[in-house]
């Protein structure tokens, strides 16, 4: 319990505004919550147990790792410290208000309290803000732990706050911080500054430690694409005729590599009538899912909805900061009745799309979820904390709030039964199979709708020794196709799998490389650029691409925050290994510059090129820009031969890309045009195109 803190002024660090809005609410006793501004950074004053709360946030990482050699072309770098951001990134200008502002109203405080989320970020968060703004009060702030921003976790969380802050876990962010800094600075300047010298021209070419190994896993991808070699092979479908109705039986080899044996097998059993030698009928139990960890809601969200893996991670962060679900950055699959399930299911029953669904569960005797394998030791799975919403969610926000709603009353269900049935049918002496399928008890299925994949397939009664009219056995010609290329939710998974990056990380490393132009597309194609820098790193330096290695490190980390390693020699083990690596990069400067500048020039050029002219038929068309208007359109580089003066208009705002497919009315290549607030659309630019018919007609 808080105790001894009588009248004293306590300041409570968060993370978020929303959070430190939530928090100043939930703790105040007396009177109402003010909420000040000093020099625009808002913080709240509340009054608890006699005692002044002065509640401000952090806006996130207010410091970062930086070199102390700030030229961009000199490399490497080892010596790193912690700089307030707005010293050293752009666009950080704020956060130097927010420093200046804790500073000051730490001065007054007696007490100090760390209420930034409960993991590695958060703790890091806390930590620097405590040493570096408030003079070094690390040591003595108490820690509040809560996994929900519900007005009673968080005063439960008060009451009970720990001695002092998790060192340990601070200690092993700021360690990856760092290593990521030396790994990223380093290997990125060594890069962008060949090119540069090379070219005269700068670009930034970044990677990392993870960035490295997770564009490898796409090259690795793309390379078995393009040297896939499709190999022909054959199957065989009978259609039969039962009860009226035309089923397909597949034949009992799922693929004939010889086309005479297909051949045969058509033959034999061409004009035959087939008699059913068998019926086997299965019934199987499927547990209830597992509750949501964050990996698998971004897969599902993937799956469901096509969001990526950051889109989901930025969704429920907004869900979690409105107190609608816990903290959705865990690795947890498991549900603590800590947490009052029933308390849960009793509030979200408020909801007229659960009610039914909830009291069936409530019904019941005792609840116990279907938990799964991972834990997590600071945080539970994901799950609604059962408050309504307080404001009209956006499409995105109700989808991901319901996703999470059913799937947490599913793990409660019972288990689903599925039945299915194999039919053999005998024709011409030669097997084929009819296959049906269907649910027989919802189980837990009946909370996840409409989630649930599943179609039945219904088979008519039929029994074994029945003849059957075959109305025709037909061949279909196949060939083997290559592995499928990764999307934002499968790479994700890989990642996870392979054991680099962490569940916070993992997403938004995943968007740099579209950022960087090292991949593009929702099936993930790698460009020249992408695949250059890993051929380059492979060349020179292959130790900083593999997954061993990054995995050996996340291990270390690991252990600092349990205390069974120390930063300083986790530091030194990755400074010794990254050495002989710059130098062979240093070595190869200009070739390595050669290629990569190369790269670059053939990529900008791909993302200039909408495809073949219309027009002409021989030149390309190119995203241009007028040097006289400043205005971009498409022209022909025929053009520049004089033997075509095909040109578009096109808009002046937002970002193009060409997407490599053609209208389906005119034929014409086809551009996206993503502009801020507006859903991305396709522009087919050619003034005849039909579709331009329809829009005047409307």
């Amino acid at each position: 319990m808080t105790q001894g803190l009588g009248g004293k002024t306590i300041l409570i660090l968060c993370e978020k505004p929303d959070a430190a809005a939530r928090l100043a609410k939930a703790l105040n006793e007396a009177g109402k919550v003010r909420e000040k501004r000093l020099n625009g950074v808002p913080y709240y004053e509340s009054s608890r147990n006699g005692d002044r709360l002065i509640i401000i946030s952090a806006l996130g990482h207010l410091y970062t790792v930086a070199p102390k050699i700030e030229d961009r072309d000199v490399y490497p770098v080892f010596d790193f410290y912690w700089a307030p951001r707005y010293k050293v990134e752009r666009n950080s200008g704020q956060t130097r208000k927010w420093i200046e502002a804790i500073s000051k109203l730490s001065k007054d405080a007696q007490e100090y309290v760390l209420a930034t989320d409960y993991d590695i970020e958060g703790a890091t968060i806390g930590y620097t803000v405590l040493k570096y703004a408030c003079g070094g009060k690390d040591a003595e702030a108490k820690r509040m732990k809560f996994s929900t921003l519900t007005a009673d976790e968080l005063r439960k969380s008060y009451e009970e706050m720990l001695p002092h802050i998790e060192f340990s876990t601070a200690e092993a962010g700021m360690c990856r911080h760092l290593i990521d800094a030396l790994y990223g600075i380093n290997l990125s300047r060594a890069m962008t500054t060949a090119a540069k010298r090379w070219s005269g021209r700068y670009a930034t070419i970044s990677t990392g430690r993870v960035q490295g190994p997770t564009l490898k896993f796409l090259v690795e991808r793309e390379k078995e694409i393009n040297t896939f070699v499709p190999t022909p092979y054959w199957t065989v479908k009978a259609l039969i005729q039962i009860g009226g109705s035309t089923y397909e039986a597949e034949y009992e080899k799922k693929a004939i590599w010889n086309l005479e044996e297909a051949n045969s097998i058509v033959k034999a059993c061409s004009g035959k009538l087939g008699t059913v030698t068998r019926v086997d009928v299965r019934k199987t139990k499927q547990k209830p899912p597992t509750p949501f960890d964050l990996s698998s809601l971004q897969t599902e969200a993937y799956s469901l909805f096509k969001y990526t893996p950051r889109r989901t991670s930025n969704i429920a962060e907004r869900l979690y900061l409105e107190a609608l679900i816990s903290y959705p950055r865990t690795s947890s699959q498991k549900l603590p009745p800590a947490i009052g399930y029933r308390n849960i299911l009793e509030a979200l029953g408020r909801h007229p799309s659960y009610k039914g669904l909830t009291s069936d569960l409530l019904e019941r005797g005792d609840l116990v979820p279907n938990e799964g394998a991972k834990s997590d030791p600071a945080h539970p799975a994901i799950y609604p904390t059962g408050n309504m919403p307080e404001r009209v969610l956006s499409e995105p926000e109700r989808r991901l709030w319901d996703l999470i709603v059913r799937r947490f009353m599913a793990v409660f269900g019972e288990p689903a039964i599925r039945q299915s049935v194999k039919v053999t049918v005998e024709i011409g002496g030669h097997l084929f199979y009819l296959r049906g399928r269907q649910i027989v008890e919802e189980g837990w299925m009946r909370f996840y709708k409409p989630y649930v994949r599943f179609e039945d397939v219904l088979l008519p009664q039929i029994e074994e020794g029945e003849k059957v009219k075959v109305e025709g056995v037909v061949r279909e010609d196949k060939f083997t196709k290559p592995p499928p290329r990764y999307n934002p939710s499968s790479l994700l998974k890989r990642m996870e799998k392979e054991g680099i990056g962490t569940k916070a990380t993992r997403a938004d490393i995943i968007e740099t490389l579209y950022k960087r132009g090292y991949i593009s597309g929702e099936s993930i194609v790698v460009s020249n650029l992408g695949f250059d820098v890993i051929e380059i790193l492979s060349g020179y330096c292959p130790q900083v691409i593999s997954v061993d290695f990054t995995r050996d490190l996340e291990e270390k980390m690991e252990m600092i925050q349990i205390g069974s390693e120390k930063m300083e020699s986790v530091v030194n083990r990755a400074i010794r290994h990254l050495k002989p690596v710059l130098e062979a990069l240093k070595s190869r400067e200009t070739e390595i510059g050669k290629a990569l500048s190369e790269s670059i020039r053939k990529t900008r050029m791909d993302e200039r090129t909408v495809g073949q002219c219309p027009v002409c038929g021989t030149g390309k068309l190119l995203i241009l820009r007028s040097r006289r208007t400043k205005k971009r359109f498409i022209g022909c580089t025929n053009f520049f031969e004089g033997l075509c003066k095909a040109s578009f208009p096109l808009p002046q705002k937002g970002t193009l890309k060409p997407l490599r497919k053609n209208c389906k009315l005119c034929g014409w290549p086809l551009i996206q045009v993503r502009s801020r607030g507006r859903r991305p659309w396709n522009l087919c630019f050619n003034p005849e195109c039909p579709s331009k018919e329809r829009v005047k007609q409307g």
